[in-house]
């Protein structure tokens, strides 16, 4: 379901006395340790799953997550062929909760979007939204996709980082893959209800269970620095899962890309989406979640979304949380995709429609003109491509003059004014 929002004509009193910034192209410099290579990396972690011998004929199953992953369909397609030469039989299923719409064809469309098909893995994918409880919490029903289950074992493949909207021993990777992603949109649902202040508590005794009633195979944990690359990837079988997950998320956390400085006036992000993060950019850099558990990362105070990936597949979760967006940008959600993902939640303010502006120049102006006391000559603005992307950036010259003997940034280009095209739109 898409919108058609209309254009808008607001009179703003003192809008014609805003400047814009020239802005200066800066690099961030961050710990550089990488994979180089990943398949070879895959095959030598695989060689240390114990009892080889015993999945000849066996059905394995492999989750394949809607978090963007560099090379994951080389990480899946290596696994699969490990597998397959082990003997048994592997298929590969969605495991993103009620991501892609909760439907099992939106789910195929955003593997596919990673390059992740039937013929690319030679193997079959099984796309289902069809769950089978197998225990209980407390109360609480855990369930997981009824191909996993029927398996004869589940490689739980999963990235592990800091979570978008809580702190725990256990954010996002391999248990809570469990807990959500392989519980499917119902599953998801379920344990959404609770509110992320109980998934800290919640996420380690659901995995146990799992790992307790359901056919487990071995799990591979992938971290990534902050350059968005591929920097450890690990296999962890039964006895030390939960340690593993807790010991990549401390990894994860010290590789976290985020400005090198604190106090900003005014954040343009170019794009956000559910292949960067869940909450479409990562709050832990914007310092804004939609639970409002954690803000202390960024002293930010107004923050304006241009528009959302391909990947994304027009979900504008996200949106929720900038200040100011575009016509353009609204005119591109889907909103019943959006709607599903935020009702899961059970934060029904997740996503609100944020104010617009109808073009990316009108915008900005709004922006610089609703920071109170502030010297327009003096904004201190950064433009980033996505919260992935946080090497080179761009930032206005004030501010470019305040961070310049920062260790850790470097002078690219400039200073120049910002381009816009003959619609006002930002090139």
């Amino acid at each position: 379901m898409y919108i058609n929002f209309p254009e808008v004509h607001v009179p703003i009193q003192g809008l014609e006395q805003v400047t814009l910034p020239n802005m200066v192209t800066v690099r961030q410099s961050y710990d550089p340790a990488r994979v180089n290579d990943v398949e070879a990396t895959m095959r030598r972690e695989l060689e240390k799953v114990p009892g080889k011998e015993g999945y000849k004929g066996k059905r394995i199953c492999i989750t394949a997550g809607s978090r963007g992953i560099p090379q994951l369909d080389v990480i899946i397609r290596t696994t699969c062929e490990v597998l397959k030469t082990w003997g048994a039989e592997p298929f590969i299923i969605p495991s993103m909760g009620s991501h892609g719409g909760g439907t099992a064809e939106g789910q195929l469309e955003m593997l596919e979007g990673y390059h992740i098909t039937e013929k690319n893995m030679g193997v079959p994918i099984r796309s289902s939204m069809e769950v089978v409880q197998y225990d209980e919490l407390n109360g609480i029903p855990l369930y997981c996709d009824k191909y996993a289950f029927e398996s004869d074992g589940i490689v739980i493949l999963n990235k592990v980082k800091p979570h978008t909207d809580f702190r725990g021993a256990h954010e996002s990777g391999l248990a809570k893959m469990i807990a959500i992603g392989i519980a499917k949109h119902k599953g998801a649902s379920m344990f959404h209800s609770f509110g992320f202040h109980r998934f800290a508590e919640l996420i380690p005794p659901v995995a146990e269970k799992f790992l307790e009633k359901c056919p487990f195979a071995f799990g591979i944990g992938v971290v990534q620095n902050a350059y968005d690359d591929i920097c450890s990837i690990e296999v962890c079988n039964k006895d030390n899962f939960m340690e593993t997950d807790a010991r990549l998320l401390e990894t994860a956390k010290q590789k976290l890309a985020k400005f090198l400085f604190n106090d900003i006036d005014v954040l343009i992000i170019d794009e956000i989406g559910k292949n960067i993060s869940g909450n479409g950019h990562d709050p832990n850099v914007t310092g804004r979640n939609i639970t409002r558990t954690f803000g202390d990362t960024l002293n930010l105070r107004k923050l304006f979304i241009r528009g959302i990936t391909p990947e994304a597949h027009h979900n504008g979760c996200g949106l929720g949380s900038a200040d100011i967006t575009t016509r353009r940008c609204l005119n591109s959600v889907d909103w019943e995709v959006t709607w599903t993902n935020v009702l899961t939640t059970g934060i029904m303010d997740a996503c609100p429609i944020p104010l617009y502006a109808n073009t990316d120049k009108e915008a900005l102006l709004m922006c610089i003109r609703c920071c109170h006391n502030l010297d327009y000559k003096k904004v201190r603005a950064v433009r980033i491509k996505n919260t992935l992307c946080l090497e080179q950036i761009q930032v206005s010259e004030a501010l470019y003059e305040d961070i310049k003997d920062i260790d850790g940034i470097s002078y690219v280009s400039g200073p120049e004014p910002i381009s816009f095209n003959e619609e006002d739109m930002m090139d």
